[in-house]
C-alpha cells in the first residue's frame, strides 16, 4: 500500500530520567535541555516528523516534565483544521499504581490514545538524539519489506556496543535482523568493516496490530524489563519479523557530504559537550543552517545580539561561536563556544571552549574555560570556571573525566 494510504501515528519516547546529564537534568526533563543556543533537545525529533509530513504526534512524558509540556504546549502548535497536532501524555498509572517501567510499557499505558487515533502504522522514537531524518523514507522501506517491526540502524565503533542495542542481520537477506542485543558487553564487527557494528538508534517502525500483540505479551512477561530495545526489537527478532533501516540511506534536502548522515547520542555531558563543538566547527558537522530541512523552534521576541566596545584595551567579540538573540558581549571576548539567548559578557572577562545556557552573567575579568554553565549562572567578577579542577570540585561542580566543568543552574559563583 502506498504511504498516503497509511493512517501514521508518531510516538516520542520523552520520559527519560537522564542520569547521565546531571546537573543538567536536575530540574528538568532530558529533552528539555538546551541545545545549540536557543533549541531544546526535543525540537529534533518533533522538526523531523514534521518535515516528513507526519503531523499526528504523542509525546510520553514522566521525570520533571513541567519545563517540557511548557515547552510544547508554548512551541509546537498546529491549527487545528487539518487535525495535526503534537500532544504531551503524562504517566498515568492506567494499569496500576506505578509509573512506566520502561519504554514499552510508556507506550502500552498509552495503548488506549493509539486505539483511539486507529493508525495503520506507529512511528516511535526517542526524544534526546541530534540528527536530521526523514522518517518517510524509513516507513516505505518498512512496508516494502513486510515486515513488522523495523529498527534504525546507524554504524557505530565497536568499543562503544555496550551503549546500544546491537543489530545482526542475516547475511541472506540483508535487511532482516536476525537477532537483536541490548547493550552487550561486547559483539562480533561487520563482515566489511571489523571495527565497526550496526547500532539501533532507537527509532522504530511498527505495524499497529502486531506492536499491540508484542506489548500485551511482554506485559505478561515474567523476565522482562520492558524496553523496546531490550525486549520488543528482539521478539520480532527472534520470530523474523523484524527489519532494519539503514540511516546511511536517508536522503535529506540541503544536506551535505560532511553532514549526511549525522547522529549523536547526547546521554552523556562528554556527548553533549562533543555535539556542541560539532556545531561549531569551520564546516560545521551538523549544520544548523539548513533552511530546506528546518530545526524548529521558539526563540521568543528577543533582539539581535550586539558587541559593543572597541578600544585598545578592550575589545567586545566572538569567534569560531554561536551567539543567539538577547546576547550582549560587552568588552569581552568569546571563543570557540556557544551562547544562549540574553546571555551577558563584560569587559575583559574571557568565555572560551564553553556553552552557556540563557541568562548566563560572566562579570569583568571572569574567567570560563571548557565549562557548561547552566540557565543564570553569574560569575562575579574576577571569579573563574574550568581553570583549576581542584578549585571546581571543592565548589561542588562537576567535573568530567574529560575536564568539562558543569556548574548547576542558578549558581552564584564568587571566587
Amino acid at each position: 500500500m502506498a504511504k498516503n494510504k497509511q493512517k501514521i501515528l508518531s510516538i516520542v519516547l520523552a520520559g527519560g530520567e537522564g542520569t547521565r546529564l546531571m546537573p543538567l537534568t536536575r530540574d528538568r526533563a532530558k529533552p528539555a535541555v538546551p541545545f545549540g543556543g536557543v533549541f531544546r533537545l526535543i525540537d529534533f525529533p518533533l522538526s523531523n516528523l514534521v518535515n516528513s509530513d507526519y503531523r499526528h504526534i504523542i509525546v510520553l512524558t514522566q521525570y520533571k516534565s513541567h519545563s517540557l509540556d511548557r515547552h510544547i504546549s508554548q512551541m509546537w502548535r498546529f491549527s487545528s483544521l487539518l487535525g495535526n497536532y503534537v500532544s504531551p501524555v503524562p504517566a498515568q498509572q492506567r494499569l496500576g499504581k506505578h509509573w512506566y517501567l520502561g519504554s514499552a510499557d510508556a507506550i502500552y499505558q498509552t495503548i488506549n490514545i493509539i486505539e483511539d487515533v486507529q493508525p495503520d502504522i506507529v512511528v516511535i522514537v526517542g526524544a534526546d538524539h541530534v540528527y536530521r531524518m526523514d522518517f518517510g523514507q524509513m516507513v516505505e522501506q518498512h512496508i516494502e519489506s513486510g515486515a513488522e517491526f523495523t529498527v534504525a540502524g546507524i554504524r557505530q565503533p565497536i568499543e562503544q556496543s555496550n551503549q546500544f542495542g546491537v543489530i545482526d542481520v542475516d547475511p541472506e537477506h540483508p535487511n532482516q535482523i536476525k537477532t537483536f542485543l541490548e547493550k552487550p558487553d561486547t559483539c562480533a564487527g561487520l563482515p566489511d568493516d571489523p571495527n565497526s557494528f550496526l547500532a539501533s538508534m532507537g527509532n522504530y517502525v511498527a505495524n499497529t496490530d502486531a506492536l499491540f500483540d508484542a506489548l500485551a505479551k511482554d506485559e505478561k512477561a515474567a523476565d522482562t524489563k520492558h524496553d523496546m530495545g531490550g525486549d520488543i526489537a528482539p521478539y520480532f527478532a527472534s520470530r523474523g519479523e523484524a527489519a532494519v533501516y539503514d540511516f546511511n540511506s536517508n536522503v535529506i534536502p540541503g544536506s551535505t557530504e560532511k553532514d549526511h548522515a549525522y547522529w549523536r547520542d547526547v546521554g552523556t555531558l562528554k556527548q553533549f559537550y562533543d555535539a556542541h563543538m560539532d556545531l561549531i566547527a569551520y564546516v560545521p558537522e551538523f549544520n544548523l543552517y539548513n533552511q530546506a530541512w528546518p530545526i524548529y523552534t521558539n526563540s521568543g521576541t528577543l533582539p539581535p545580539a550586539k558587541f559593543v566596545h572597541a578600544g585598545r584595551d578592550r575589545l567586545g567579540h566572538a569567534t569560531d561561536s554561536i551567539v543567539s538573540p538577547g546576547v550582549i558581549v560587552s568588552g569581552g571576548e568569546v571563543h570557540h563556544s556557544v551562547l544562549s539567548p540574553n546571555v551577558r559578557i563584560h569587559s575583559w572577562a574571557q568565555v572560551v571552549d564553553s556553552i552557556l545556557f540563557d541568562g548566563v552573567v560572566v562579570n569583568r575579568r571572569a574567567r570560563v574555560y571548557k565549562a557548561i554553565l547552566d540557565k543564570n549562572v553569574v560569575l562575579t567578577e574576577n571569579s573563574t570556571v574550568g581553570i583549576d579542577t581542584e578549585h571546581d570540585l571543592a565548589r561542588g561542580f562537576t567535573v568530567t573525566p574529560e575536564g568539562i566543568t558543569v556548574v548547576p543552574k542558578g549558581t552564584i559563583v564568587e571566587d
